[in-house]
C-alpha cells in the first residue's frame, strides 16, 4: 500500500500514468479510501467541487460514492462523465501482480485496466482540455458497480436529485468496443430478473413412492414447461430475451429417501417488451400449477436511448479519431446505465472488452489515448445544443 499512498496526490497530464494510479489502489468490490483520494486529488486542480458520501448499511454496504462538478456559465448544459472504479477479484494465475500495473509492450497491465479504471483516467484528462465556460461537467462514481449495486449509482442519483444537478446527457464508461476501440457503443441495455423457485414435497423411503410426494419429479416437470417457452422474437433493437435455469438443488444425504424439498434458479435477460414486474407474475403463476412457490429480484429494466443526436454525436467523434463509425447495439448484461437512464439519455461507450474480469486484463496504451480525445469531442459536442 505504500506505492499507492505516495502517488495518489500528484497530478497527472498522461492518461497511461493515471490508469496505473488507479490500478495501484486495490479497489476490489465495494471499492473504497485510496482510489477515491487518487480520483479526487486529479479532479480538486481541475476546478471540480468533489463530494464523497457513504450510503447503505451491512451485508450490502457501506459503499462509497463520489460526484463532482464543475459549473460553467448560469444556464449552459451539463454534461456528466459516469462509472465505476470497483473492480472484480483478480483470482490466480497473473503474469504480474493484479494490483501493481506493468507496461509490456504496448500494452499496459492490471485489475481495471479496461473496466474500467482506464476510461476514467481518460474521461479526466478529456476535461483538462475543456475551458470551464464551456458549460457543466460532472463525475457520477461509484464503488459498488460490480456488486450489488444497491447503494451505487441509486444513491448517487439521489445526491444528483436532492442537489438539483442533474446532467442533460450522460456517458458511461463501460468497456463496449469489441474487436477494437470505438466499434461498438451501447444505446441500450436488457433488462434482468432472478427467480427463485421452490417445491415442497414430502419425503419417503424410495421402495414406497406412494407413501411419498416426490417433489423433484414436479421440478423437472416446471422447468421443462419454462424451457418451452418463447418469450418474444426481438425487436429492431433488441435481440430476443432469453430464460435460463442456473441451478438446481435438492438437499438430500442418503441414497434410499425421496426428499421433501426441490428448488431451482432462473435468469431472464429481457427486452424492452416485457417489464420485469410482467414476467415475475407469468413465472409465478406457472410455478404455482407444478405447486411451486416463486421469488424474484427484479436488477433492472430494459431500456433504449433511441437513435438521435446524442448517438450521432458520439458516432462522428469516434469516426473523426479511428475512421469507422461504430454499431449501435443493446446486447451483453447490465450496467449502472439502467438506473441512470432515468435521470436523462444514456449512452454506453468505453475500451475493448476483449479481457474484462480475466486475468492479465490489459489495454493498448494507444487506446487510452484515443480515448480521452473521443471523450473529449463528445463531452465538447454535448455542450452544445444537442
Amino acid at each position: 500500500m505504500d506505492e499507492p499512498a505516495a502517488t495518489i496526490h500528484q497530478t497527472y497530464t498522461n492518461v497511461a500514468d493515471l490508469a496505473e494510479a488507479l490500478i495501484a489502489c486495490p479497489s476490489v468490490t465495494p471499492a473504497a479510501g485510496l482510489v477515491f483520494d487518487c480520483l479526487e486529488a486529479q479532479l480538486a486542480p481541475l476546478g471540480f467541487a468533489v463530494h464523497r458520501f457513504t450510503a447503505g448499511e451491512a451485508p450490502d454496504g457501506p459503499v462509497e460514492n463520489l460526484f463532482a462538478i464543475r459549473h460553467g456559465p448560469a444556464d449552459s448544459r451539463h454534461f456528466a462523465f459516469a462509472g465505476h472504479v470497483d473492480v472484480v477479484p483478480p483470482g490466480e494465475g497473473w503474469t504480474s501482480a493484479p494490483f501493481a500495473p506493468e507496461r509490456r509492450g504496448e500494452l499496459l497491465y492490471g485489475r481495471g485496466a479496461v473496466d474500467m479504471k482506464g476510461a476514467i483516467a481518460a474521461m479526466v484528462l478529456a476535461t483538462r482540455d475543456i475551458p470551464a465556460d464551456a458549460g457543466t461537467i460532472s463525475f457520477i462514481i461509484t464503488g459498488d458497480e460490480e456488486g450489488p449495486a444497491r447503494f451505487g449509482t441509486r444513491a448517487l442519483i439521489d445526491h444528483i436529485r436532492a442537489v438539483d444537478e442533474a446532467p442533460d446527457l450522460c456517458l458511461v464508461g463501460e468497456p463496449t468496443s469489441a474487436s477494437r476501440l470505438g466499434d461498438t457503443i451501447k444505446i441500450g441495455r436488457r433488462g434482468s430478473v432472478n427467480i427463485w423457485l421452490e417445491i415442497e414435497g414430502r419425503e419417503g423411503h424410495v421402495a414406497y413412492p406412494h407413501l411419498a410426494d416426490n417433489p423433484i419429479t414436479r421440478l423437472i416437470a416446471l422447468l421443462a414447461d419454462l424451457d418451452a417457452l418463447k418469450l418474444d422474437n426481438g425487436t429492431e433493437w433488441f435481440q430476443p430475451s432469453n430464460l435460463e435455469v442456473t441451478e438446481i438443488t435438492a438437499p438430500n444425504p442418503a441414497t434410499n429417501v425421496i426428499p421433501s424439498r426441490a428448488a431451482a434458479r432462473i435468469s431472464i435477460r429481457f427486452n424492452a417488451l416485457h417489464t420485469g414486474a410482467e414476467l415475475v407474475d407469468r413465472i409465478t403463476t406457472l410455478a404455482a400449477s407444478h405447486g411451486a412457490t416463486a421469488h424474484a429480484v427484479i436488477s433492472g429494466e430494459a431500456f433504449l436511448t433511441s437513435p438521435g443526436p446524442f448517438s450521432a454525436l458520439v458516432q462522428e467523434a469516434i469516426a473523426a479519431e479511428t475512421g469507422t463509425a461504430p454499431e449501435l447495439s443493446t446486447s451483453g448484461g447490465t450496467s449502472d446505465a439502467r438506473f441512470l437512464k432515468d435521470v436523462c439519455p444514456v449512452i454506453e461507450f468505453g475500451l475493448s472488452n476483449a479481457t474484462m474480469h480475466k486475468r492479465d486484463e490489459g489495454v493498448a496504451l494507444a487506446d487510452l489515448e484515443g480515448l480521452a480525445r473521443i471523450y473529449r469531442q463528445i463531452a465538447l459536442g454535448a455542450l452544445k445544443a444537442v
